[in-house]
């Protein structure tokens, strides 16, 4: 049985093999980045994710420094969670971290 994605109105759409394939071949590499980092570091929480970034602009204890352009950051962290909303799917699922 194929599995399909769904909108946030649970409306039935294209298989998830096929959005997902989609979005991940247009990430940039800073997506794909914050996408494994939200799984690793933030149980797979974009709220902790931009929770912790918004903590470190306001000078509150924060958890990982990403980088310096945290707006950037929280743009990109914002896009990638309204994704995986609208198809109700998990990116870090689909995305092997590099090997270290």
């Amino acid at each position: 049985m194929t599995r399909t994605a769904h909108d946030k109105n649970g409306q039935e759409g294209r298989p998830k093999t096929d959005v997902a394939k989609d979005i991940i071949e247009k990430l940039t590499e800073e997506e794909r980045m914050l996408v494994i980092l939200q799984s690793e570091l933030y149980e797979h929480s974009w709220q902790a994710m931009l929770d912790d970034l918004h903590n470190r602009l306001e000078g509150k204890p924060y958890i990982f420094k990403l980088a310096n352009r945290i707006q950037d950051d929280i743009a990109r962290i914002e896009k990638l969670k309204a994704f995986e909303e609208e198809h109700n799917i998990k990116l870090a699922d689909l995305i092997t971290p590099p090997q270290r």
